[in-house]
């Protein structure tokens, strides 16, 4: 899988090295697990899904952006897959689901790969999360219609938020992009890369 991640022009090591050290298969169910190292995204449940690996690789490599991270806020945690990558970066993950069978389900993993450094909490991610944190990077999982203004308050100066952004200004209404907000010095600005594909961003809780 790594290989070819790599070969799929994701050049950061240090991004590959993390993949290649949580093991994908336990992330999904046992009859899937044949599937679990495709670059194809796969059901979880409760009509989510767990990520292709280059989707993952694509935005853990546009956050960390080549630095260190101490502390990352992920927005839909689903499975908890990229909760263990973002985990073997960051000094400590911040991650938040709406629904409650994933979160249970993500606690499971994550404790059987005895991953410490992470808080996971059921909430909306769509809001104002009422913590008092502060982040390098911010990973939103789920397509946005826009980009949820409430979260940028968590990022440190010189942080990012990378998040699947609809993009109706292309010729190509409703196609979602990856999309890097940056608290630059000069204010915040906004960079638009890859094509991709996510559930959408609701509000509330399940």
């Amino acid at each position: 899988m790594v290989e070819r991640l790599r070969s799929e022009g994701i050049r950061d090591e240090v991004v590959l090295s993390a993949m290649n050290s949580i093991p994908r298969h336990i992330f999904v169910d046992e009859a899937l697990a044949i599937r679990a190292y495709d670059d194809s995204p796969l059901p979880i449940g409760s009509g989510q899904t767990i990520s292709q690996p280059w989707v993952v690789a694509r935005m853990t490599e546009l956050a960390r952006n080549g630095r260190d991270l101490d502390g990352v806020l992920e927005i839909g945690t689903g499975c908890g897959y990229q909760t263990a990558v973002l985990a073997q970066l960051a000094k400590t993950v911040y991650t938040v689901e709406r629904i409650v069978a994933l979160v249970n389900k993500a606690r499971r993993h994550l404790q059987s790969l005895k991953i410490r450094n992470v808080r996971l909490a059921h909430g909306d991610g769509s809001a104002d999360l009422g913590e008092s944190l502060a982040v390098d990077a911010i990973i939103v999982a789920a397509g946005a219609t826009h980009v949820p203004t409430t979260l940028l308050k968590y990022l440190k100066p010189g942080g990012r938020m990378v998040l699947p952004l609809v993009q109706n200004d292309d010729g190509e209404r409703g196609v979602q992009r990856l999309t890097v907000i940056e608290a630059a010095p000069a204010g915040i600005r906004e960079q638009v890369f890859d094509a991709v594909r996510f559930v959408p961003l609701l509000p509330g809780l399940a």
